[in-house]
């Protein structure tokens, strides 16, 4: 049998893949010793986080970090130290491998991010894999004050939201805040008319002004999902809803564009709305990490198979 080095005096079968996320994080946290863990982004992935694929915005492989404190390790390829601290109390074993907890981990990620965007994209898709509340993250930043990065990671904090269903879906909510002063801007909120039927969920709305939007990745170019994107739109405009895209290659001023349009023909309606973004009294509320954990796992499967990842 051939072997490859995984790390210095760790080797795996040559046949294993090395590039598979779990796998990299695996191989990484065999350096550790016990007072030591997996934390940052890789923690968030070893925890369940659907959205923490190790990769950066260009699709570069982001190295794994170790939470080491006082002891030290050798940098290594693939893997990088951090002399910080936590607590027992902030760290747990899940499948054989040391990690910090995940609000702690998400502070973490957040401080260290390369951007205010990518700290809040950390913060949204956590809350996403109900991995940690905005709180509770919160929390620990609370604790953290004089911390390498925690301005960064307050900020985000104010931005953040727990009902994002993309890292896009974040981005756009940031453009949009930052080009239109006072816009309240919910992401995933469900809109029914009148008699309580459900309408559609936009990816973003400014319920005030009636104007949405959605991101459309590359799947949204097919055919089918654009027959299906038109006919969701026409939805939302017999209601009096402005619908924006924002489509896979479009540059931000391309949306922006489009929003102001949207923004002056939604400042044009008059008359009584035909929707609501109130629920019905039948309606189960999921936008919140405390209401998606408080779902059975039947009640989870029937409502949050819709959110796709």
């Amino acid at each position: 049998m051939r072997f490859r080095r995984s790390s210095r005096g760790f080797y795996v079968p040559a046949e294993i893949d090395g590039s598979d996320v779990e796998q990299r994080i695996l191989e990484a946290s065999v350096v550790l010793g016990p007072p030591h863990a997996v934390t940052g982004w890789a923690a968030l992935r070893w925890l369940g986080g659907t959205w923490f694929a190790g990769t950066d915005a260009t699709g570069g492989r982001l190295p794994v970090d170790l939470l080491i404190s006082t002891f030290d390790i050798r940098p290594q390829r693939g893997l990088v130290v951090c002399g910080e601290g936590a607590g027992q109390h902030a760290m747990l074993t899940v499948d054989g491998v040391r990690v910090t907890n995940a609000a702690w981990s998400v502070s973490f990620a957040m401080r260290y991010a390369p951007s205010l965007l990518a700290a809040v994209q950390v913060l949204d898709m956590a809350a996403y894999s109900d991995l940690a509340s905005v709180a509770e993250v919160g929390e620990v930043i609370g604790g953290q004050s004089s911390w390498t990065g925690v301005p960064q990671a307050r900020q985000a904090l104010t931005l953040g939201q727990e009902n994002a269903w993309s890292p896009q879906e974040t981005r756009l909510r940031l453009l949009w805040a930052a080009a239109v002063e006072g816009a309240l801007l919910k992401p995933n909120v469900p809109l029914f008319d009148r008699e309580g039927r459900h309408i559609g969920t936009p990816d973003v709305i400014d319920v005030a002004a009636g104007v949405a939007a959605d991101y459309d990745g590359v799947v949204h170019l097919g055919r089918e999902q654009r027959r299906s994107d038109r006919a969701r739109d026409e939805v939302f405009a017999s209601h009096g809803v402005e619908m924006v895209r924002w489509m896979s290659g479009d540059r931000p001023g391309d949306f922006l564009a489009r929003l102001w349009r949207a923004y002056r023909s939604a400042a044009r309606r008059t008359g009584p709305r035909s929707w609501t973004a109130d629920p019905p009294t039948w309606w189960t509320s999921t936008s919140t990490v405390e209401a998606r954990r408080a779902l059975s796992a039947d009640q989870a499967d029937r409502w949050l198979r819709y959110r796709t990842a």
